[in-house]
């Protein structure tokens, strides 16, 4: 998407790493009529690509006589950010009991990604026929939905007056938490920390998700067992009570919900036995702890910029031993990576206009070096149309450029940190930026780079450098802050890892898929990580 400032429309937010589950619900509008007597009766099949190959995945039942179905078999499909996963919807009139699909007849097909319904949440497109022509008026529309309960509980629990079971002290008291299991037997959830030496503990507030609290189940019995630690294990009962997340939802600030821990044997003993203390529920708040998907289906755009070296080093470009020589193929290493990251981006980019950059080239016509600029020469539009218009403006820009130096980050990620800057302002989880830059060599401003990166990490970007050829890339690594904190030359530090450098040589032998993956494995982490520090949640969010 070109760079804007307008609201885009949006949905919900969510979880680390992005492997999940998307429910897909399918609807058929004016379908070809194949039957004689009657309506078509149609079902939807859907296919998955395998390598190469089209997988059949599922099958919807058969809408009896309807032009118009709305199927209720829903299809359930794993989620994974960093692939191209193309799926095939193609819909048949059901004429025989077979399952041989050549013996019913073909009412059309749609295909895409996975990743332009999610980014869309609802698409509606044309069916079209084995030809490539439409199906007469046949329509099909997709909508997803992610298949998970993001809800978490946080509860902030204290006792009162709890027995006394240390002979020469007071207690040492803890809570567990269980639910019951699928034996009918109850399961640990949860175990909060021993507050030592007293009747009156105050726990720590926890949060743990709603689905392991109670399976989602809001009125679902649970228990929760008081307990007095004993180093060696064995543990003092002090009491328990059954409740549900209902009924300690009612705990408020103001009025917090006390319930009577009480000990069964203790209780049939004594006549006059009321509990053995009170466990209080001082705070419990259900909220959302939302995922990538959430922010994606919630209408979050990601917009894509790639910065390109061409600096001297990368060798003549005419001559095969340079790193921008396109081959006979018509590819070369920075080909292959804007390929490999860019087909995966741009189903996440509604109008698909990225801005392509150039840097440590001399430029015609005054032959001055430039370490900002658009590659189709055209400063005040740099957009290209799509990963194809990027390959194709770097390859017509290559024989008008004169290759220099030196190799400086800085400006590139300055320039694209003032947009993401300008889109903070609107204060919602809308848009977030990932520059991909390719390099073949040793950073020439690591200081204002480093810089550069530490103010980035407070704005909604990502940084993905992907290095071409055999030099040294230590100073890649040290910008990648998986093992360490990155500082600035001045010694601030950056508030998130914004950076994922990988070495293009350690792919050269291996799918080009597997570069995708490599690439854009912590960005669902790190948009998700942003957002949430920032307190947005996805457009459109539901209340918890």
């Amino acid at each position: 998407m070109a760079y804007t400032v307008t609201p885009t429309p949006a949905g919900p937010v969510g979880s680390q790493y992005c492997v999940c589950k998307v429910e897909l619900s399918i609807c058929g509008q004016n379908l070809l009529d194949r039957d004689v007597t009657s309506k078509s009766d149609p079902f939807c099949v859907l296919f998955m690509e395998v390598n190469g190959k089209w997988v059949e995945l599922d099958r919807t039942e058969t809408a009896v006589n309807n032009l118009n179905p709305a199927f209720a078999k829903k299809f359930i499909i794993d989620y994974h950010f960093e692939e191209v996963q193309k799926l095939k919807f193609a819909l048949f009139d059901q004429d025989k009991s077979s399952t041989q699909l050549y013996e019913h007849d073909f009412l059309g097909e749609f295909s895409c990604t996975l990743g332009m319904i999610v980014s869309s949440k609802k698409i509606t497109r044309t069916l079209l026929l084995g030809n490539g022509k439409p199906a007469g008026k046949g329509m099909i529309t997709v909508a997803a939905q992610e298949l998970s309960d993001n809800r978490v509980i946080t509860l902030s629990m204290a006792g009162r007056k709890l027995d006394k079971k240390d002979l020469f002290g007071k207690s040492d008291p803890f809570l567990e938490f269980y639910k019951p299991g699928d034996d009918g037997k109850w399961m640990l959830v949860h175990r909060t920390e021993v507050i030592k030496y007293t009747l009156d503990p105050v726990w720590k507030p926890f949060t743990v998700p709603l689905v392991s609290l109670c399976d989602g189940d809001m009125e679902k019995l649970i228990k929760v067992v008081c307990y007095d630690y004993d180093s060696d294990g064995g543990h003092d009962f002090i009491g328990e009570f059954q409740t549900s997340v209902a009924r300690l939802c009612e705990a408020q600030d103001a009025s917090p919900l006390e319930l009577e821990c009480i000990n069964p044997k203790k209780q049939k003993k004594k006549k006059n036995y009321k509990n053995s203390g009170i466990i209080i529920v001082k705070f419990c708040k259900i909220t959302r702890d939302f995922s990538f998907l959430d922010y994606i289906l919630g209408g979050c755009q990601l917009m894509f910029t790639v910065g390109i070296d061409f600096t001297a080093s990368n060798g003549n470009p005419q001559e095969p031993s340079s790193l921008h020589y396109i081959n006979p193929l018509g590819t070369n290493e920075y080909l292959s990576a804007i390929w490999a990251v860019g087909q995966i981006i741009q189903d996440y980019d509604s109008d698909k206009m990225f801005p392509a950059l150039g840097f440590g080239a001399q430029l015609p016509p005054d032959w001055k070096v430039s370490h900002e600029f658009a590659i189709n020469f055209n400063p005040r539009n740099p957009f290209c149309s799509g990963v194809e218009g990027i390959v194709q403006a770097y390859s017509a820009c290559l024989p008008h450029i004169r290759f220099y130096g030196p190799t400086n980050f800085s400006p590139i990620i300055n320039h694209v940190a003032r947009f993401a800057a300008q889109a903070t302002q609107q204060e919602t989880a809308s848009q977030y930026f990932i520059l991909l830059i390719i390099t073949d060599g040793v950073i020439s401003d690591m200081d204002e780079t480093r810089h550069a990166v530490v103010q980035a990490s407070k704005l909604p970007m990502s940084i993905i450098i992907v290095g071409v050829g055999n030099a040294d890339f230590a100073a890649m690594e040290f910008l990648d802050g998986d093992s360490r904190v990155l500082h600035s030359h001045t010694g601030e530090e950056a508030v998130r890892d914004i950076v994922q450098f990988v070495p293009f040589r350690n792919f050269r032998n291996v799918p080009k898929e597997t570069l995708a993956k490599a690439v854009l494995a912590e960005l669902p982490q790190q948009v998700v990580q942003y957002f949430k520090h920032q307190n947005l949640p996805p457009i459109n969010s539901e209340p918890a």
